[in-house]
């Protein structure tokens, strides 16, 4: 069994439960941005290959304050503009995960077959709320995402998002408890992943918020009911059932947004969900998707108090 080693909750800062002043300054700034619909989020990029000053100022302020922007591009639809906008926004060091294309960039489309066979994010069945890579190894945790829509489909497949900072915010001021079991480093256990009785990914345990060197919160979490550990004591049990039902709920907070051929989210790997959808010949739905283990730059958490 792998373990997940990370900062934990004794550095400064807001997401320390100990630095009471910094996480309230921190605090009121986080409410004050909301509230604040998905379509505020969008940002027009006219060359994904060389954004200009304007727009890149525009999509890392929507970064800073929600960790998520959208954007809309017109007339570019090569696969390579992907990683050229990850690079843009300093996000280089891709995870070239299980079902990953060669270029460590995962086209998400229904497969019927082969390795992604089972697989939900390669079928139209809805997508339960989770981050990315929750069951990556502690040097490889998920920081940044990108998912680039080329073809959406005939009806459905929205996403809703939950900035983890928020979720993290709500569960402190419910009790801050729960926020302690969330950050134990044997909170929530993913069992091994097997195919054909060969292990191909060791259990990984580890916590589901932490700090990263910079103080930023980093979060791994998913709801899936099956294949999955979580501690057994009364404070973790308490915070999985907050955030179910905060998953479940109609939050302010929770953004429902569907994303267009030519659009598509940037994000420091916040909680995301998808509904199912349906296809025609004319709409079969193609996502590019780009895992990296970095945040997007000039995102740092900074706080400061005057």
């Amino acid at each position: 069994m792998g373990q997940i080693v990370m900062q934990h909750s004794e550095m400064n800062g807001p997401f320390s439960l100990t630095d009471t002043s910094a996480y309230q300054y921190w605090r009121k700034a986080k409410l004050d941005s909301y509230p604040i619909q998905a379509s505020h989020l969008k940002v027009d990029v006219s060359n994904p290959y060389a954004i200009c000053g304007r727009e890149k100022s525009a999509i890392t302020e929507n970064l800073r304050k929600y960790n998520l922007s959208i954007y809309s591009i017109s007339g570019h639809q090569d696969k390579t503009l992907v990683a050229e906008l990850g690079n843009q926004f300093g996000m280089s060091r891709l995870d070239s995960n299980l079902c990953a294309d060669e270029d460590s960039i995962t086209s998400l489309q229904v497969i019927e077959g082969g390795r992604q066979k089972g697989y939900i994010p390669y079928s139209n069945r809805p997508l339960n709320w989770h981050t990315d890579g929750y069951y990556n190894t502690g040097s490889a945790q998920i920081r940044g995402m990108i998912l680039h829509c080329v073809q959406d489909a005939a009806e459905g497949g929205d996403n809703f998002l939950l900035d983890h900072e928020m979720a993290y915010l709500l569960m402190r001021d419910e009790d801050p408890r729960m926020i302690k079991a969330m950050m134990a480093a044997d909170a929530m256990t993913i069992p091994a992943n097997e195919e054909a009785g060969e292990e191909i990914r060791p259990a990984q345990t580890g916590p589901v918020f932490s700090q990263d060197s910079s103080g930023n919160l980093h979060m791994r979490y998913t709801a899936r009911k099956r294949n999955i550990e979580w501690k057994q004591d009364a404070a973790t049990l308490d915070a999985v059932a907050f955030l179910e039902a905060l998953l479940a709920s109609e939050s302010r907070y929770i953004f429902r947004y569907h994303l267009r051929p030519g659009e598509g989210l940037i994000c420091n790997n916040v909680l995301h969900s998808r509904t199912t959808f349906t296809e025609d010949d004319e709409h079969k739905r193609l996502l590019y998707r780009a895992r990296y283990y970095d945040r997007a730059s000039d995102t740092d958490l900074k706080i400061e108090e005057g």
